[in-house]
């Protein structure tokens, strides 16, 4: 994965990367900026963020941006496709089982008030050009291509109920069996949808799997 000195400011420099991009963001953050303290929605989106990278980092994952309530993460190797999807289920998991409950317990007018601490996580692959952005003595590392522009597009998706991960079909096809089934069953459920005008099939997964 190539850092900020390995790529040079002021030229046409730029790395090729066969990778993963998955982005992960908070749900309901205008209104909890809208509803709720300064103080509390900054102590929501620290656990969140937090939560969401280390799992990210447990599974060799690269984190690459922060944007507010979302974090950026890219995925390389051979077992990127995977690892970035059980990564996405355990946020999930943990935003519902671990980050919630405790929020919950320091924060109780969070549950009176009707917020729920969640996490939409989208994932895509394929080619991008790592380039350095900015100024000197203030740039930093900017991908370019499909893919972290559709996975940044996926994690804005906003369904009622389960739902909360959605992948690509590239992604989706280089899946490993545990990532793919529960109990030999799909965890993974094909829908069309238009994302940034391009009419494509993608998955999308209610599961969760535990951290």
């Amino acid at each position: 994965m190539p850092g900020t000195d390995d790529v040079k400011l002021f030229s046409n420099d730029a790395v090729k990367l066969d990778a993963v991009y998955l982005y992960a963001d908070l749900l309901g953050s205008t209104k909890l900026a809208r509803n709720y303290r300064p103080e509390t929605a900054g102590k929501v989106i620290r656990a969140s963020l937090r939560t969401a990278s280390k799992i990210i980092k447990s599974h060799g994952g690269e984190i690459r941006s922060y944007d507010g309530d979302r974090v950026m993460a890219i995925f390389i190797g051979k077992s990127k496709n995977s690892s970035a999807v059980k990564c996405a289920l355990k946020i999930k998991y943990a935003m519902q089982h671990i980050v919630q409950p405790a929020l919950f317990a320091k924060l109780p007018h969070l549950q009176t008030g009707g917020y729920e601490p969640r996490m939409c996580v989208g994932i895509a692959s394929g080619d991008a050009f790592i380039a350095r952005a900015g100024v000197r003595d203030s740039s930093d590392l900017v991908s370019i291509g499909r893919a972290p522009n559709i996975a940044a597009k996926l994690s804005d998706i906003r369904e009622p109920g389960v739902f909360r991960t959605y992948i690509t079909a590239d992604v989706y096809k280089m899946l490993s069996e545990e990532s793919k089934l529960s109990k030999g069953k799909d965890m993974w459920e094909a829908q069309p949808v238009l994302v940034g005008g391009e009419k494509m099939t993608i998955y999308r997964s209610s599961y969760w799997w535990k951290v």
